[in-house]
């Protein structure tokens, strides 16, 4: 896909959110109007990066389940891993097995957006999933699969330490906040996980196929904004 055309659906996925953008003359790519928010300063502890690498490892060669047989790859997370922003999806689906890497294609392209829309990128966050491996078929996460895989998800939050947590769509919100309560209740509300705020926003996934609720996403992303500036300040 040209660079053009790239820039050009991102627009569209901005403006489908009611997120006003302006377009630099010197560089064609669409940035939103927002407050910059940087990492965390100073160097990382050598001792957590060492953590870091024994955590990756672990799960590189994780068979605590059933889904280390069905897999192609084990998708630990990526970012700054010394972000104030952590972001929690579900599980791999199909691409992201094959890349090792947590939301890519269409929907990754989309959370990269709406991660835009915060003033921030991707490399500026950490994003993981509940899952590292892949369930068959997309389906969704069996409770012995969550609970083999908790343990690890604990660990990348002690030792991101973020500021705040997007619980990205409803099995990932429900999963973390260990609640059945349906994703209109969840969201727009402040949740606390080890003294973490936790927001919940939308799957990118399910905003491709409902173009009605980006707005409201946009809302989702708004209000994680404000819950980290108080929790900032």
């Amino acid at each position: 896909m040209s660079e053009q055309r790239s820039d050009s659906i991102r627009l569209k996925y901005l403006q489908a959110m009611g997120v006003d953008v302006w377009i630099r003359r010197d560089q064609p790519q669409p940035v939103v109007v927002s407050e910059n928010l940087t990492e965390k300063d100073g160097e990382p502890d050598v001792s957590v990066e060492q953590q870091w690498d024994d955590l990756a490892t672990e799960v590189f060669a994780c068979q605590a389940c059933s889904l280390s047989a069905t897999r192609t790859q084990t998708v630990f997370g990526s970012g700054n891993r010394q972000a104030q922003w952590m972001l929690v999806g579900e599980a791999p689906g199909q691409q992201e097995d094959l890349e090792g890497k947590p939301f890519v294609g269409r929907a990754g392209l989309l959370l990269t957006e709406m991660i835009r829309a915060l003033g921030l990128s991707r490399e500026q966050v950490y994003i993981t999933n509940i899952l590292k491996c892949r369930p068959p078929g997309n389906r969704d996460p069996k409770s012995e699969e969550v609970d083999a895989c908790s343990t690890y998800l604990q660990r990348q939050i002690k030792l991101v330490q973020p500021k705040i947590i997007l619980a990205v769509g409803r099995i990932a919100a429900q999963n973390l906040l260990h609640t059945k309560e349906p994703l209109a209740k969840l969201r727009g509300v402040v949740h606390q996980m080890d003294d973490i705020p936790v927001v919940v926003i939308y799957h990118p996934a399910y905003l491709l196929r409902t173009l009605l609720e980006k707005r409201k996403a946009w809302q989702d992303l708004k209000f994680a904004l404000r819950v980290f500036h108080q929790r900032k300040g």
